[in-house]
């Protein structure tokens, strides 16, 4: 779950629908100097579901009881953000091989750049005994992918890289999008033609449901980026989870939009 703070209360943005958002970035990315990647149609795809793994745990989200508010991603256990890792390959092996391959890259990626886990002896032997057996899995997978003629061209080690790069993008653009902010923010390791940059962003406006954010380089097809989102939003705190979970499910859904165009 993500939080986005509004003037009504806390808009709550699920990881799958946070996700969307990630495959709208996707389908509208590349221009001469950020190029191109393949293969387009999967890549685009896993983007939209980097996140399936959650789609269980969005179902019940658990409640913060020093918020009130339902957890954010980052607040969670290891051992549940473990098995939620653990179950994405196995959701994502309906949507096509070459998704699941760069959903489990995603996963283990993020445990690769985010290594709060190594502060804990306990949460260190859960990672590393999860990152053994999604490294198993992704040699399994690149070597059957190698076997199929359609797929080969593109389990080559620096199209892979390219890729996972990609969602890890599109992963970090969609979060500072739906949770919003105040200020200028940066992408690093993004992606061009022949090398990497960095994104800068800049709020413009924020209206209501709305904001438009500039970005510079400009790394879209089209010059001007629109954006479709939903979150729920949430009036106050709870201290009583099926009460909480309740208010989610009823008719509090927040349409939110927002428009990127070049700085």
């Amino acid at each position: 779950m993500l939080h986005r703070s509004s003037k009504q209360g806390l808009i709550c943005i699920t990881q799958p629908n946070h996700a969307w958002l990630s495959g709208q970035l996707a389908q509208a990315w590349g221009n001469e100097y950020f190029g191109e990647f393949t293969p387009r149609v999967e890549v685009c795809l896993g983007a939209e579901q980097h996140d399936i793994g959650w789609l269980l745990w969005e179902q019940e989200p658990t409640l913060n009881l020093q918020t009130g508010y339902p957890h954010h991603f980052t607040e969670l256990s290891t051992q549940v953000h473990i098995d939620i890792w653990s179950n994405a390959k196995k959701l994502a092996l309906s949507l096509g091989r070459y998704v699941t391959l760069l959903v489990s890259l995603h996963g283990t990626g993020l445990y690769e750049r985010f290594t709060s886990w190594q502060n804990s002896e306990t949460s260190t032997q859960l990672v590393q005994d999860f990152l053994k057996r999604e490294y198993a899995f992704q040699e399994q997978l690149i070597a059957i992918l190698k076997d199929d003629e359609y797929y080969a061209p593109y389990v080559i080690p620096d199209v892979i890289q390219r890729n996972r790069k990609l969602v890890a993008t599109w992963d970090t653009l969609s979060i500072l999008l739906c949770q919003g902010f105040g200020d200028e923010r940066q992408v690093s390791d993004v992606p061009t033609v022949d090398s990497e940059t960095v994104l800068k962003l800049a709020l413009v406006k924020n209206e209501d449901n709305h904001q438009q954010v500039t970005i510079s380089p400009w790394p879209f097809q089209e010059s001007k980026v629109n954006l479709v989102y939903e979150g729920r939003l949430l009036p106050q705190p709870f201290n009583d989870e099926t009460e909480m979970r309740k208010a989610l499910n009823s008719n509090c859904w927040e349409t939110l939009t927002t428009t990127l165009i070049p700085n």
